[in-house]
């Protein structure tokens, strides 16, 4: 399992994972962007937060909780 920072942020790549990266971005929830969107327009997924313009995050403690209920 990848290993989370206690508190901060995570874009998509880090989240969802990017095999096409340099090194490899392994997945934490291993899904499809597509599925990640409908997710999160469907309530399953936290909403992301607009850090900037063009960039958005995931707060770390909303994919820690995301990670408990679905191992619940």
């Amino acid at each position: 399992m990848v290993q989370l920072p206690e508190t901060g942020f995570l874009r998509l790549p880090q989240i969802i994972g990017d095999p096409k990266a340099k090194p490899p971005i392994p997945a934490i929830i291993p899904i499809c962007k597509s599925s990640w969107y409908a997710g999160i327009k469907e309530g399953r997924y936290p909403k992301p937060i607009k850090l900037s313009k063009r960039s958005s995050a995931w707060r770390v403690e909303d994919i820690r909780d995301l990670i408990s209920e679905v191992a619940a």
